[in-house]
């Protein structure tokens, strides 16, 4: 995947309010809430002037003319040039058609997971569930009310996307919360022994042998397997 000049997604958010009409940083803010994108780009006010520069810095926009209203400062008013437009198509090709390595918090916690005990790991998996169940229903209000609003399912394509990746982790979350509780989770019996060695009071590194060891074995007594 090529490396960009500029890779913050709210610069092409900002292409692409430019894209429609030329525009100042403050009216490109109120374009992406009123469009609801702070859900799906992290919106900066601050961030967005530096964002602004590092792409006319690099060409993709330009100043077009500068404004003023009564006694207020002047604002600049940026537009997109041809590069920011090939940029611009570029980008989202690259967005839409190839899918890229992305870090979810959620994701690195569950690689490092060992650290918490089984018991403490499916009370918090309980919270999540609950957490997302109340996202899901947030959602379900929102699109209804879109629907209402007679949106076209084209303006709301990133919620639906949304909506479908919470009840996939959802379906995840409960899937793996009912293996840990079940015990039928591969590894939990060394997982369990070893944070019983632990709370005895043997060394981290020497409890985590038992994450190593075959189930029946991890599950034996420690002075059978001397």
């Amino acid at each position: 995947m090529p490396s960009r000049s500029v890779s913050n997604p709210l610069a092409l958010a900002v292409l692409v309010c430019l894209w429609e009409r030329p525009m100042y940083p403050y009216e490109i803010t109120t374009t992406l809430k009123e469009r609801g994108k702070e859900d799906s780009i992290r919106l900066n006010f601050g961030s967005l002037y530096a964002v602004i520069k590092s792409l006319e810095k690099h060409g993709f926009i330009e100043a077009a003319r500068t404004e003023r209203a009564g006694n207020r400062p002047e604002r600049v008013v940026y537009e997109i040039t041809g590069s920011g437009r090939a940029e611009a198509r570029d980008w989202m090709r690259e967005l839409i058609g190839r899918p890229a390595k992305e870090y979810p918090a959620f994701e690195a916690g569950l690689s490092m997971i060992g650290i918490l005990p089984p018991g403490e790991v499916a009370s918090l998996l309980r919270e999540r569930i609950a957490a997302l169940d109340s996202e899901l229903g947030e959602r379900s209000r929102m699109e209804e009310e879109a629907a209402g609003l007679g949106l076209p399912e084209l303006f709301v394509i990133e919620s639906e996307y949304r909506t479908a990746m919470t009840r996939a982790e959802r379906a995840f979350v409960a899937r793996l919360l009912d293996r840990v509780e079940t015990g039928r989770l591969g590894g939990i019996q060394g997982w369990t022994h070893m944070h019983e060695l632990i709370r005895a009071g043997v060394p981290v590194v020497e409890a985590q042998l038992q994450l190593h060891q075959p189930p029946e074995r991890a599950a034996e007594p420690e002075a059978e397997r001397r």
